[in-house]
């Protein structure tokens, strides 16, 4: 991923995610692959990372990523995971002539080619059909000369390459969040991403019947973020994020825009069932969220066996 990155390879990667470290829950389901997505790489190599919810959307979610790729000539890893890979609902064929055509132009010979000239739009870099007579040139894992794309080890050029690799990514065109929130004064954010979508959905509709107010949003986009995710995130008092990992996206928000978003972690390879989102909905707005997910790492200590115990 790191040549792919380095070469500004459009290459599409799918990550179905099952229950890890190492072999660990290979039939089960996880989202704890995030943030090796994100940065499980050697280097400051930035791609553009996508998530489906649910086993349709896994259809839009592809031609996106290739959209994306294409468009910006970078790698794209799409982060299902296994409820969506082992799930299945009833999915219309779509008008294939209804989606928009994505563009990809090829160098030509008579053209003005320097393999890293760049699109000024979308700083993409020129991109030539291997073989072409008149646009042959070097690609490869070592840093690239600005334009030429000739091997360079200057370090103000290697800190321009970084920083354009990484605004390319940052530039990327993606949709606004949209927001379920059918009052517009919800107390309560619910955000999610992958296969938590329809369990987070279905706990917000029955919330709303008993009285309460409670908006969902759910990223698709998960590097680069929808633009107007900081201000919809700084909205709501209250904002929780419920992950089969250890809180990788809580993490990623509350670091990039410093809000405070209660994270809720399950790792038992199964998916969360909407009875469970449900609670936690009631006890994140009766104020006992944070002391019931500090208790789990509790228990985990107190059960856990000591030297010389039996298990």
């Amino acid at each position: 991923m790191g040549l792919a990155v380095m070469t500004e390879l459009p290459l599409l990667v799918i990550d179905v995610q099952r229950g890890g470290p190492s072999t660990g829950l290979p039939t089960k389901t996880e989202q704890a692959d995030l943030l090796q997505a994100l940065y499980g790489r050697n280097g400051e190599s930035p791609i553009a990372v996508l998530a489906p919810r649910s086993p349709s959307d896994c259809f839009d979610i592809a031609i996106e990523a290739v959209r994306i790729a294409l468009t910006y000539r970078t790698p794209v890893m799409i982060l299902s995971d296994g409820a969506i890979a082992n799930g299945s609902e009833p999915w219309a064929i779509p008008d294939i002539a209804s989606y928009p055509a994505i563009q990809h132009t090829f160098a030509s010979p008579d053209q003005d080619f320097a393999p890293y000239n760049r699109d000024p739009e979308t700083l993409a870099r020129q991109f030539a059909v291997p073989g072409t007579p008149g646009l042959e040139h070097r690609i490869g894992g070592l840093e690239k000369a600005n334009g030429s794309g000739n091997i360079s080890y200057d370090p103000a050029n290697h800190d321009l390459m970084v920083r354009l690799r990484q605004l390319k990514i940052d530039g990327i065109t993606v949709p606004d969040l949209e927001v379920d929130d059918p009052t517009g004064d919800a107390q309560l954010l619910m955000i999610g991403w992958g296969s938590s979508y329809g369990p987070i959905g279905e706990a917000c509709r029955r919330a709303r019947r008993k009285g309460l107010k409670v908006a969902h949003a759910h990223l698709r986009h998960l590097n680069p973020f929808p633009q107007n995710l900081g201000e919809v995130l700084r909205k709501y008092p209250k904002v929780v994020a419920p992950e089969m990992n250890m809180g990788q996206l809580s993490l990623l928000l509350r670091g990039k825009y410093l809000v405070d978003v209660q994270s809720v972690t399950k790792v038992q390879g199964m998916a969360f069932l909407a009875d469970e989102v449900e609670e936690i909905i009631d006890a994140a707005l009766d104020g006992s969220l944070a002391e019931k997910e500090s208790q789990k790492a509790v228990l985990a200590r107190e059960s856990a066996v000591a030297v010389g115990d039996r298990a």
